[in-house]
Parts: C-alpha cells; sequence; structure tokens
C-alpha cells in the first residue's frame, strides 16, 4: 500500500482509539475534570505526564534543531529534561501538599489577593497560548505531507479530536488518552531509529550506534570507508563549509546558556506540567509518578541526538551534488509543501547544500514546472527570494527532519505512517493539556473564584468546557499562522512561564516575607519585558533579529532568564518595602516543608 493509505489507517485507527477513551471516562463532575479525581495510578500517571511533556517540540523539532545546530542542540536537551527534574523534586511535592492544582490557586491564596490570581490567570492563559501555536503547527506539518490535506483542513481535524476528548472527559479523558499517546509517540520515534541505527552501524540500539563504527552495509549506503558515524558526519560538514556537527556551533556561549536557563526554569513554571502532579491520590504516589514520567521521558530523548545524527547524514548522502532529475522522491514529495525548496543559484543543475541561508523569509516556496511560485499546503503567506551571496541552494524546514527521516532512509511505507502518528500524538497529547489548564484558569479562577462564588459545580463544568472550545478555536489559528519553528515557538513559551511563575513559585515555598503587592509586580514586569522583547525581534521588527542588535547577545529564545532575574528582582525589592503576609499564610509557607503526606 503507498504511504497515504498506510497513514489513513494508523491515523484513523490511533484517533479512533482516543474517541472511544474519552467516551469512556467522560468526566461527571468538576474533580474528574480538573484532577480526575485524584485516582490515577503514578505509573499510568507518569505516562500521561511523559505524553505531555513530551510535545511536538520533542518529538518533530528537538532532533530537527540538533541535526542543524550540532552540539549546541544540546541546550534543547539539557534545558528540557533538566527543568524537569527542578519541577519534579524540587517544586511539585511541595506544590501539591499545598493542595492547590492551578498555579492561579496557589498563586492566589498563597499571595492571600484576589487580583494577584487574576494576574496569574492571565499569565497562564498567555503562556499556555503561545505553547499550543508550536503543537498546532506541528499538527499542520504532519498534515500537510502525510495526508495531503490543506493546512486549514488539517488543523481543523486536529482540533477537532482534542475538542473532543478534552471537552467531554477533561483531565479524565486526557490523562488516559495521552497513556496511550505515550504508547503510540514512543513506539512511532523508536522503531525508525533502531532501523537506521541497524542500516548504518549494525547496531540495534540508537543510543549505542550514534557513537558506533560505520558497518559494511551503512560504508556501502554512504559510498565511504569505514570508520565513526559522526567522524563521517564531520568529514561532510568540513566538506559543505559548516562547522564540526560535534564542534562549538555559531551561537555565543552566552546564548547557549541562557536558552538553557530560560528552558529549565521555564519548566518549572508551566502550568500543564504541574497540575498533572494532582491527579495521583498521595503526595508519595506524586512522587513516584515523578520518577516514572522521568523515565519514560528519557527513553524519546537519548534517542534523539541519535536521530539527528542519522538524519543529517541521510539528508547530505541523498541530495548533494544531484541534478535535480536525480532527486529522490522524498525530496518532491516534500517540496510541495513548501518545507522544502531548491534553487539553482549557479545553473550548474545540482542541488549544493552549503553554509548560509538559501532564501530570506520564513519559508522558500517551491515552483511548478512554469517556475510559478507554488502557494504550499502549509499555509504560508511570504514570498521568499534566494540569497544571492550565498552558495547554499537548497532551504529545508528543520521540522521536517524527523517526519521525513524514515523516507530518505527508504523504510517500508507502515513506518513512514507510524511516525505521522506519532507526531501527531505528541503535539495533540499536549495541546490537551494545554487547553485544560486554559479551561481552568477561565472556569474555576475566574469565575468561581472571583466574579461569581456562587456558581454551581454543574454550571462550572458548563463554563469550563465553553472556555476549552474557545481555545481549540484560538489554538486553531495559530495552526494556520504559526510564529516559527515548533521548538523555537515552545522555547518563548518557556521563557514567559520562566519571567512570570517560576520566581512567584519559588519565593511563594520558600520565602515567608513575599508579598503579593511584591509577587504581582514581579510578575507583571518580568513577563511584560519578556513578550516585548520577543514580539519586537519576532514581529516588529524581524530584521533586526541578529546576535549583535540582541541585548547582550541574547536571542528571543533565551530572554526569559532576563524577564526571571527582573522579576525576582522587582518581587524582593517590592516585598521588603510592602506590609509583611499575614501570620496564618506566614505558618502555611513554613508547614509545607514538613515531611507529611496527605491526600
Amino acid at each position: 500500500m503507498s504511504i497515504l493509505a498506510w497513514t489513513w489507517i494508523i491515523v484513523g485507527l490511533s484517533f479512533a482509539l482516543y474517541i472511544g477513551i474519552a467516551i469512556w471516562a467522560k468526566a461527571k463532575t468538576t474533580g474528574d475534570f480538573y484532577v480526575a479525581a485524584k485516582q490515577v495510578h503514578p505509573v499510568l500517571n507518569g505516562m500521561a505526564t511523559g505524553a505531555d511533556w513530551m510535545s511536538a517540540a520533542s518529538f518533530i523539532s528537538m532532533a530537527g534543531m540538533i541535526a542543524f545546530l550540532g552540539r549546541d542542540g544540546a541546550m534543547y536537551l539539557m534545558g528540557w529534561t533538566g527543568g524537569y527534574v527542578l519541577l519534579a523534586m524540587l517544586l511539585a511535592p511541595y506544590l501539591r501538599k499545598y493542595g492547590k492544582y492551578t498555579v492561579p490557586m496557589f498563586v492566589g491564596e498563597r499571595y492571600y489577593s484576589q487580583s494577584a490570581r487574576v494576574v496569574a490567570v492571565m499569565c497562564a492563559i498567555f503562556v499556555s497560548f503561545t505553547y499550543v501555536a508550536g503543537q498546532m503547527r506541528g499538527v499542520g506539518v504532519v498534515f500537510s505531507r502525510f495526508l495531503e490535506v490543506d493546512i486549514n483542513v488539517g488543523v481543523m481535524f486536529g482540533m477537532a479530536i482534542v475538542f473532543f476528548y478534552a471537552v467531554l472527559g477533561g483531565m479524565k479523558g486526557i490523562t488516559y488518552t495521552q497513556v496511550a499517546q505515550y504508547c503510540v509517540l514512543i513506539i512511532a520515534y523508536l522503531i525508525p531509529a533502531i532501523f537506521i541505527s541497524i542500516m548504518l552501524t549494525g547496531n540495534p540500539v540508537p543510543q549505542l550506534g550514534y557513537g558506533s563504527s560505520l558497518s559494511e552495509n551503512g560504508m556501502a549506503l554512504l559510498g565511504t570507508d569505514g570508520g565513526y558515524l559522526l567522524d563521517k558526519l564531520n568529514g561532510l560538514h568540513q566538506e559543505l563549509g559548516l562547522a564540526a556537527y560535534t564542534g562549538r556551533g555559531g551561537q555565543s556561549m552566552i546564548d547557549v546558556f541562557m536558552i538553557t536557563f530560560a528552558l529549565m526554569v521555564g519548566t518549572a513554571g508551566l502550568p500543564h506540567i504541574i497540575i498533572r502532579f494532582f491527579t495521583t491520590p498521595t503526595i508519595k504516589g506524586a512522587r513516584s509518578s515523578a520518577g516514572w514520567a522521568l523515565l519514560f521521558i528519557a527513553i524519546l530523548y537519548t534517542t534523539a541526538p541519535a536521530v539527528a545524527a542519522f538524519a543529517k547524514l541521510n539528508l547530505i548522502r541523498t541530495v548533494q551534488n544531484k541534478t535535480y532529475a536525480e532527486a529522490p522522491s522524498w525530496f518532491k514529495n516534500w517540496e510541495k509543501t513548501g518545507l522544502l525548496a531548491w534553487k539553482d543559484k549557479n545553473n550548474d543543475g545540482k542541488i549544493q547544500f552549503a553554509k548560509g541561508e538559501a532564501f530570506k523569509g520564513k519559508i522558500a516556496f517551491a515552483k511548478d514546472e512554469a517556475g510559478k511560485v507554488m502557494t504550499g499546503k502549509f499555509g504560508e503567506r511570504v514570498v521568499s527570494t534566494p540569497v544571492v551571496d550565498s552558495a547554499n541552494e537548497l532551504y529545508i524546514d528543520r521540522d521536517i527532519m524527523v517526519l521525513a527521516n524514515p523516507e530518505i532512509a527508504k523504510l517500508p511505507a507502515w513506518v513512514i505512517a507510524l511516525v505521522a502518528a506519532g507526531g501527531l500524538a505528541a503535539a495533540l497529547s499536549t495541546a490537551a493539556g494545554l487547553l485544560l489548564v486554559i479551561a481552568s484558569a477561565v472556569s474555576h479562577d475566574l469565575i468561581k473564584n472571583v466574579m461569581a462564588p456562587n456558581t454551581t459545580e454543574k454550571a462550572e463544568l458548563m463554563y469550563a468546557r465553553i472556555a476549552a472550545g474557545g481555545a481549540v478555536l484560538v489554538a486553531g489559528y495559530f495552526g494556520i499562522h504559526p510564529p516559527g519553528f515548533v521548538a523555537q515557538v515552545v522555547a518563548f513559551a518557556f521563557g514567559l512561564a520562566a519571567s512570570s511563575f517560576f520566581p512567584v513559585i519559588i519565593m511563594g515555598i520558600f520565602w515567608k516575607r513575599a508579598t503579593k503587592e511584591g509577587a504581582m509586580l514581579g510578575m507583571i514586569s518580568g513577563i511584560l519585558f519578556t513578550a516585548a522583547y520577543i514580539i519586537y525581534f519576532k514581529f516588529v521588527n524581524p530584521s533586526a533579529n541578529v546576535a549583535q542588535n540582541w541585548l547582550w547577545g541574547i536571542s528571543p529564545e533565551g530572554i526569559g532568564t532576563i524577564g526571571m532575574v527582573i522579576n525576582f528582582v522587582v518581587m524582593y525589592g517590592v516585598s521588603k518595602f510592602t506590609k509583611e503576609p499575614p501570620q496564618h499564610v506566614q505558618d502555611m509557607v513554613g508547614s509545607l516543608r514538613f515531611p507529611r503526606d496527605v491526600k
């Protein structure tokens, strides 16, 4: 069967599974909707957390970023995994003990202020919508290529599925759906990695194959002699004028550090991950589920560098110095989506992949046989133009590397279709968690606790579902008009979380003197600075988005670290000059660190 037929079958079966689980796990109470009645087994919660955590950025984009950034791409690995450990071991148990399952709930009661709660609600919605934009771009990438439908139709179809199980099942439905989605995405990620590792090195373990020598079959495929796989990749980079794959890249060390740190502390402030620790019966269960989640996450994260290296090696091997007529079928298939394009700048008829940008603009559209620029199925509006002073003729959207990898390696059609289903599972699982955060922020934190305290449980559940439905529509818009690569967009969300929530949670748990005025002004100043910086360089004046124009050489992806520092400084200074919190709040903060389990 064709790739399209296999994709419809596998994706259709996976979607049917998700819908079936949602019907089975329909939420009947607000407890079911918000925290799955706190009855999820730690192992299952670990799987669900892994799926919630490993979004489209992890599945689709992370390996692509590593493939193009080389060693510098490890900042995504270190930032996200380090941040999860920080959250799971340092913050989540205390929040779980406090018993408030959303960040705005914690902020409102810890800082004894409804105004502080409202500020936290606005920040949670802003962060969640930024994050969900990355997930919807991932959905768009998969649909535009593998199901061969228009991006608008693809995003709407994907969001309809999320709407069904998020609105119907709430956290209960989402949790059990995410368990299934974890199984789908991890199998989809590992199978092609194992196949390609065997093909190139003879080692079935990708993490080991990544550092192994080429096998006889690998040497024949690459047309080269023996040696370590990474040495061959470094050699190809040198021939193309690129920095060594395993060496330092073009980013400054300060920017790499800032991005890593922003991803790390941003993780600790992500509302949709924090809420997962309230679905287990006890604090002990929350700690246990954190350990299981770390194991499930590590399976994919330790495989990603191998996938990146395999994809980059196979990409160069299959296209470099080939004429367009000789280009493999995968090249022309992806060209139709507008996510890959070639321009013969030197008129030699050969595809030249080299250092530098091939085109100006976000997406370089392919051209039809008449030379007319194609609109592409991804729906971008910008028509890019070739960069004349660059020898590079090939534009490759980094988000296609994982999805195109099995095609490039000529794996069976069912494997390619499985990867498509895995990409959708990763994107939709996180999107569902984010939509629940938005729904709970609006219905519980804003309506129930601020605007209409007398709201009944039935009405609150209705408001939560309406809010989730509205969030679906906004998320769909971001899927059609994405602001960047998946990993970049997600990095922005982490920066916003770092600059708004991390300081207020840390100070709220470990410093009795933190006041409501300090919390509010800290959150506002941190997120406004970070958002303004990102918006200016990414939307207002994108032509200025180069290192020499950045503050201290810090990119928009890393500016959340500075926003976090601003938040801490403002919060500390204002708290010192305002009236200290009530005694019962200080006593509560002091009691959080006693080793007492609660349900």
